[in-house]
C-alpha cells in the first residue's frame, strides 16, 4: 500500500518488514532511514552507502515521524537535583 501525498514515497506492506513503513517499497524501513539520517552527517556518505535512498525519501522519512508523534510529552526521569513533581492526569 502506498499512502497518499505528502508521504507518496512510504509504503506499507504486510508480508514486507513485518508491515514497517518502507521507502518506496524498498527493503528500507522509516526507522532505518532515521537512524541511517543520525549516523551520516554527511550525505555524500550516506548516498555512496546507500544508493537506493534519494534526497526526498530523507525527507518524507522526517516529515512521516513527526507526523506520527503524538503531541503529548510525558516526562519518565526527573533531574535528582529537581524537586519531586507528581505526574499529569
Amino acid at each position: 500500500m502506498r499512502l497518499k501525498a505528502p508521504f507518496d514515497r512510504i509504503t506499507i506492506e504486510p508480508g514486507k518488514l513485518g508491515g514497517k513503513p518502507c521507502i518506496r517499497g524498498l527493503r528500507i524501513s522509516v526507522e532505518n532511514v532515521l537512524n541511517i539520517l543520525s549516523s551520516y552527517p554527511d550525505r555524500k556518505d550516506l548516498f555512496e552507502n546507500y544508493p537506493d535512498l534519494e534526497e526526498e525519501d530523507l525527507k518524507q522519512a522526517l516529515a512521516f515521524a513527526a507526523a506520527s508523534m503524538d503531541d503529548r510529552i510525558e516526562v519518565l526521569d526527573i533531574a535528582s537535583d529537581s524537586p519531586s513533581v507528581p505526574a499529569a492526569s
